[in-house]
């Protein structure tokens, strides 16, 4: 996406943006204008909430996630991992589960499932969903949504781009996720819980008095909690834009193979482990069921069946579970996307290697420095967010796919 000469009335040369250099540019505008001023007015909001679903935690509750889209299904099952499965050091694991379409009627599964005590974050705005989160509400469960859907605490976020009010709600979970353990550090803050020393000093109480500091500042940690929700948020505003911007050519070059292929009868293969799985999926059902009335395009993900990944992992090991997929499934025609935040992943590093030998385009998202895949040149299209945070990365990832995803449709034009 470099940009062209254009002549002057003098005859000299200047240099002008290309027509793909201004599309990025607005495409990156876009996210930062509603990253800034969507987290500025949430960070009270979210601070509060990060107090009360400590508070639910501590009384033995759950979150319960619940969306019935496909696009729905990728955050569903990345908030259930993200809290079961802390990536961050020191955090606790937290009980979640997430209830989606291939469950059933989700108002069927959360009249099973809600307790009194539990969270139900809701994702999407259909007719299923907001009954689903209204009988989650009547059980006594505190109710939390991305869309209007009357939810007590509904986080909406601005614009109607579908695809950068995905990344910011990303975003908010993932900083409810980290935030809601400051909470547990001051316990006695939390509902039914009285305030205590926080360090049992004894006579050493003089020289340090600071120790014995009883935990009755709520507000206090509030405002330091807020504070934190806009550094998060800031973070992840430039590491947007740089990813978005560092990585510009890549991104249309990929693109425009994947389009190449797509338009061919080719197929995308989409694999990640963890979060990186939900964002495979995410990645799929972009292109199964895209919006602003784009064609549908076929897509495959690797992550999905249970069956296969599980019966390959046990039989012959994880770092095989995409690699015996590409076999069945790829072809000389198709594009493989692996999403990885190390870019060391052994399963993700096997599969791009299959891929490879069979005629595959391949793409990979990777974080970090790049790892193996961008040392080696794993992939014939390597973005790279240049982040050791791996909920940032994950965000920017994100919004590096849909940018990919845009691109896909402009590819042709």
């Amino acid at each position: 996406m470099s940009g062209v000469a254009s002549s002057r009335p003098n005859g000299g040369t200047v240099a002008r943006p290309s027509d793909d250099d201004a599309r990025l540019a607005e495409l990156i505008a876009r996210r930062s204008e509603a990253n800034a001023g969507w987290f500025a007015e949430l960070a009270d909001p979210l601070a509060r909430l990060c107090h009360r679903m400590a508070e639910r935690f501590a009384r033995g509750g759950r979150l319960i996630a619940i969306g019935a889209s496909p696009q729905a299904r990728s955050d569903v099952r990345h908030v259930a991992v993200e809290f079961v499965h802390p990536v961050i050091v020191g955090k606790r694991a937290l009980p979640a589960l997430g209830l989606a379409a291939e469950g059933g009627e989700l108002s069927a599964q959360v009249e099973l499932t809600a307790e009194p005590d539990d969270i139900a974050i809701a994702f999407g705005d259909d007719a299923e969903t907001a009954a689903a989160l209204a009988i989650a509400a009547a059980r006594g469960c505190l109710t939390v949504a991305f869309e209007p859907i009357g939810a007590e605490c509904q986080l909406v976020p601005p614009g109607d781009d579908p695809f950068v009010r995905q990344e910011l709600a990303e975003t908010a979970y993932h900083v409810l996720w980290v935030l809601v353990h400051v909470f547990f550090e001051h316990r006695g803050l939390l509902e039914g819980r009285g305030a205590g020393p926080v360090h049992d000093t004894g006579a050493s109480s003089f020289l340090y008095p600071f120790l014995a500091e009883r935990e009755r500042d709520l507000d206090a940690v509030l405002a330091d909690v807020r504070d934190s929700v806009l550094m998060k948020a800031g973070e992840v505003g430039e590491l947007r834009e740089q990813t978005l911007a560092d990585n510009a050519e890549q991104l249309a070059a990929a693109a425009a193979e994947l389009r190449t292929r797509l338009d061919a009868g080719g197929k995308l293969l989409a694999l990640g482990n963890g979060g990186s799985a939900t964002d495979a999926m995410d990645a799929v059902a972009d292109l199964r069921q895209p919006p602003h009335g784009w064609p549908s395009r076929p897509a495959l993900d690797l992550t999905e069946d249970t069956a296969i990944v599980t019966a390959v992992a046990n039989d012959v090991g994880v770092e095989a579970i995409f690699q015996r997929q590409v076999i069945a499934h790829g072809s000389e025609r198709d594009t493989l996307l692996a999403l990885s935040t190390s870019g060391g992943s052994d399963n993700v590093i096997a599969a791009l290697a299959e891929a490879r030998r069979r005629g595959l385009a391949t793409i990979a998202m990777v974080g970090y420095d790049g790892g193996r895949i961008l040392a080696e040149r794993l992939a014939d299209h390597v973005i790279v967010t240049r982040s050791e945070h791996v909920p940032r990365i994950q965000e920017a990832q994100a919004s590096a796919w849909h940018v990919l995803r845009e691109l896909i449709e402009e590819a042709g034009r």
